[in-house]
């Protein structure tokens, strides 16, 4: 079953003979549980994308169902929670919030919902980031691969049905990108999460079950990986 629906997409930046097309018409379905990799080079449209699926910026034209609904038929406020509970988002620079800890950074979109923490799925996404022993400890006070970890926590831990990465590895030497995506793959495969990430890396591209390539705003290539 197709969880993600993108129809014949457009954004265009500015207007007349300055107007830019960082995405033209695209179209593409992602299966419920589906780990795929979007690679492209740099102003190619993949992270515009990305952030049109995650309701962060809104189409020139176009539509993105997620779970069956039309993504932008929903308010600025709807499109807030949608933000918070239905996907997660992971960027490359980690966006945490520096006056708070770990925990508070891996909570803080349950404290915005004003709901409980769930302490048992807290904790046990803490010992599955590595995070055992820090989790007091703020965003300065930790090594990259690890800010990458919360941010990779906050964004799972309303158990969102899709996660969203854009260059997640982007920051990180060879070996923190391999446990990154090593960390993403498990919990696709343990949770059943449906995961989209970005990266610029072929090689790490190969971890996914898919690979679709983007170019000058326009999908050039979309295969399955055979393993």
């Amino acid at each position: 079953m197709d969880i993600l629906t993108v129809s014949h997409l457009t954004k265009t930046y500015g207007e007349g003979e300055t107007a830019t097309v960082a995405l033209n018409d695209v179209s593409l379905s992602v299966a419920e549980g589906e780990f795929v990799a979007i690679v492209g080079s740099s102003g190619s449209g993949k992270s515009t994308l990305l952030h049109l699926i995650g309701g962060v910026d809104r189409p020139t034209s176009g539509r993105v169902m997620v779970n069956g609904i039309d993504v932008y038929s929903r308010s600025d406020e709807e499109l807030a929670v949608f933000r918070r509970r239905e996907v997660g988002l992971v960027y490359q620079f980690y966006n945490l919030v520096p006056v708070l800890n770990v925990v508070e950074n891996i909570t803080l979109p349950v404290a915005l919902d004003g709901r409980p923490v769930n302490q048992q799925r807290l904790a046990d996404l803490v010992a599955k980031l590595g995070l055992r022993g820090r989790e007091g400890h703020l965003p300065s006070q930790l090594s990259g691969g690890q800010q990458q970890r919360v941010a990779i926590g906050r964004a799972l831990m309303n158990a969102p049905s899709v996660l969203l990465a854009d260059e997640p590895t982007g920051n990180l030497d060879t070996k923190n990108s391999a446990d990154i995506m090593q960390l993403l793959r498990a919990s696709n495969r343990e949770l059943g999460q449906t995961m989209l990430v970005i990266t610029h890396n072929e090689e790490i591209a190969l971890a996914a079950d898919r690979i679709i390539a983007i170019e000058d705003g326009r999908i050039v290539r979309d295969e399955r990986i055979r393993r």
